[in-house]
């Protein structure tokens, strides 16, 4: 039996649903990277980042070269590039969405809520 879509798009999420490796994407789709490179960029320790790239394997989303002593990364399809794009014009949208709730809240005028003393 066939997992349903939204279930195997629920699935894909999941994978993005990691700090570590949207940073990872991130700097994959500005060029290949080999892990050395990534490690400060990334700012986790090294075992753990293997462990994200591995996920990140599995999923399709990179794969790995090896370059001498070197394993480079790259994304599988520009489309993954595209994804965080478009990700991020979502959260600029409502982040800036936001921000104009509170400037609006502020420009009314509204009294902030009183500080509550807990014993």
């Amino acid at each position: 039996m066939k997992a349903p879509l939204y279930q195997l798009k629920a699935e894909f999420f999941k994978t993005l649903g990691h700090p570590a490796r949207i940073r990872v994407l991130e700097l994959l789709s500005e060029r290949d990277h080999a892990v050395s490179e990534m490690l400060p960029e990334v700012g986790i320790e090294p075992a753990h980042l293997s462990q994200q790239l591995a996920v990140l394997r599995r999923a399709g989303l990179v794969v790995s070269r090896k370059e001498g002593s070197s394993v480079i990364y790259s994304l599988t399809s520009p489309r993954v590039a595209e994804l965080l794009h478009v990700a991020r014009a979502i959260l600029t949208g409502v982040l800036s969405g936001q921000a104009e709730l509170l400037d609006d809240l502020r420009a009314a005028g509204e009294p902030a809520e009183p500080a509550r003393k807990y014993r």
